[in-house]
C-alpha cells in the first residue's frame, strides 16, 4: 500500500489513495505552518554557531542526489583553501543522542549508509547527531573547521544557517505539488523561495543545475577496477537502495550493460539471502549500497564509482558567497 501511495505522489493528479489521505495532509500544513511560525517569530530559537553554515537538503522525501552533491560541495571548499566539517542526523544507523565521531572504519548500522560513505569519499572531519547544534558545536571545538555544512539539515531549523542549497530531483521535480501524505512534500513549494540556490539534479537543462558521471567500477573483494563502457552487453544484476533507484537503472541501461533490477526499501540492510540469484551474472551497486555489503561479498560484488558535475553558474554563486563572508579563496 505505501509503495502505491509514493507512486501515486508523481501523478498529474490525486488518486483515490492520495485523495482519502487529505485530512492529514491538512493537518500536516497546519504543523508546519506552526513550527516556521514559532522560529520566524522567535518563540523557538535558531542557535549561531562559530562559523558559517550551509545546509544541504530538500523539500520532498526520497533521493534527490544530496549526497554525491555533498561530497562535491566538501571538495569545492577544500580546493578554495577551506577546511569544511560535515554534521548530520545520520539517517539509517543508530540514533545517537550524543555526538559520534564518524570514522572511515565504522560501520553503516551504526552511522548510517550515507554518512559512512560521506567519511570515506570527503575525508573530512564528521560528527552525528540528533542535534545538529551540538555536533556542529563539537565538530568546532575538537577541529579547525572553518565551514560548516549540514547534510540533509533544511528542516532542522535550531541550527541557524548562513546558506541554504535545495536539492531538486530534475526529472520528478516536486510530484504532485501536495504536503506529505498526500503527496512528496515536507514544506510548501514556496519554501524554495526562501533558499540562496536551488539545484536540479538531471532533468532538461536548468542553469543552476548538477549531473552524475560514472567514474570508474570497483570489486568489494579486490583492487580491481574497470570503465563502465567495458561492460558493454553485459548481463548484470544491477541492486539499488536509495531514494530514486531507477536513476542507477537508467545510468546503467544508458551504458549498454543488459541488467536485471533488484530495488530494496532506502537505506536497507542487505543480507546474504538477498544475493541468493540462480545464476553467477557479477552484481553493480552504488557505492551507498557497496559501504554495507563489504563484510557479505564475493567475486561478483562491484560498485559504480560516480562523481558529481556542478555547473559553473551554480558554482559562481557559492564562490560568491564565500567571497561576501570574507574567505580569502585560492
Amino acid at each position: 500500500m505505501l509503495s502505491n501511495v509514493m507512486e501515486d505522489w508523481y501523478k498529474s493528479q490525486l488518486t483515490w489513495r492520495t485523495y482519502v489521505l487529505l485530512p492529514f495532509t491538512f493537518l500536516f500544513a497546519i504543523i508546519v505552518w506552526i513550527r516556521r511560525q514559532l522560529y520566524r517569530f522567535q518563540f523557538l530559537k535558531s542557535e549561531r554557531v562559530s562559523v558559517p553554515v550551509i545546509v544541504v537538503g530538500n523539500i520532498v522525501v526520497g533521493g534527490t542526489g544530496k549526497t554525491p552533491f555533498v561530497i562535491w560541495l566538501a571538495s569545492y571548499l577544500k580546493s578554495q583553501g577551506l577546511n569544511p566539517g560535515i554534521v548530520s542526523k545520520g539517517f539509517g544507523g543508530k540514533r545517537h543522542k550524543k555526538p559520534y565521531w564518524v570514522s572511515a572504519n565504522d560501520h553503516a548500522r551504526e552511522i548510517g549508509d550515507e554518512a559512512l560513505l560521506l567519511s570515506q569519499r570527503t575525508q573530512c572531519p564528521m560528527v552525528i547527531c540528533l542535534d545538529r547544534v551540538l555536533a556542529a558545536k563539537t565538530l568546532i571545538a575538537k577541529c579547525k573547521c572553518d565551514i560548516v555544512i549540514s547534510d540533509d539539515g533544511l528542516q532542522h531549523y535550531r541550527l541557524h544557517r548562513d546558506f541554504e542549497i535545495v536539492m531538486v530531483d530534475g526529472d520528478k521535480l516536486n510530484g504532485n505539488g501536495y504536503l506529505l501524505p498526500s503527496g512528496p512534500l515536507r514544506e510548501p513549494v514556496k519554501r524554495m523561495n526562501e533558499v540562496q540556490l536551488v539545484i536540479h539534479h538531471g532533468g532538461s537543462y536548468q542553469p543552476y543545475s548538477m549531473h552524475l558521471t560514472p567514474v570508474t567500477l570497483h570489486s568489494l573483494t579486490n583492487q580491481a577496477e574497470t570503465k563502465l563502457h567495458e561492460w558493454h552487453g553485459k548481463m548484470t544484476h544491477a541492486v539499488a537502495a536509495i531514494g530514486n533507484p531507477e536513476r542507477f537503472f537508467k545510468q546503467l541501461n544508458a551504458a549498454g550493460l543488459n541488467i536485471i533490477t533488484h530495488a530494496f526499501t532506502d537505506h536497507y540492510h542487505y543480507q546474504l539471502n538477498d544475493f541468493m540469484f540462480k545464476d553467477q551474472h557479477p552484481i553493480i551497486m552504488t557505492e551507498k549500497d557497496a559501504v554495507k555489503c563489504y563484510n557479505i561479498a564475493d567475486q561478483r560484488f562491484w560498485c559504480l564509482r560516480v562523481d558529481a558535475i556542478v555547473s559553473l553558474p551554480a558554482q559562481q554563486v557559492i564562490k560568491n558567497w564565500l567571497i561576501q563572508r570574507g574567505y580569502s579563496l585560492c
